[in-house]
């Protein structure tokens, strides 16, 4: 049902937990399913150095965000904000269709902590 690297990311999750200094936050959840996400971003010179991210939810979505924060580190936040759900369901070698919207959360979740981070810059 899920291929190998969903399930390398859901027992072996990578960048789990929270930045106490976020430079912006995002979050998102789906009432259909329960899963919630939270994504924390610290941004330096425009790119995102480094994220962690806190997901209560099914197996898919936990490894959609492991798997986000792997392919968002490092870029820049316009690259960034160009990463959709079907980029991270590819990269996981793809999500049964009952679990994709594991992977719009993940993505959603990224572009609510970009537009957090936008805002704060603006200020």
């Amino acid at each position: 049902m899920y291929s190998e690297k969903v399930m390398e990311h859901f027992n072996n999750p990578r960048n789990v937990g929270e930045l106490n200094d976020a430079d912006a936050i995002g979050e998102t959840g789906s009432f259909k399913c329960g899963d919630t996400m939270k994504l924390y971003l610290k941004v330096k010179d425009d790119c995102i150095e480094d994220i962690k991210f806190q997901t209560y939810g099914c197996g898919a979505a936990i490894a959609s965000s492991s798997m986000l924060t792997e392919m968002v580190k490092g870029k820049t936040i316009e690259e960034a904000s160009k990463i959709t759900n079907q980029d991270v369901a590819n990269e996981l070698g793809g999500l049964p269709p009952l679990k994709l919207h594991c992977s719009n959360l993940a993505a959603d979740a990224l572009q609510d902590a970009l537009a957090n981070y936008r805002s704060k810059q603006q200020s």
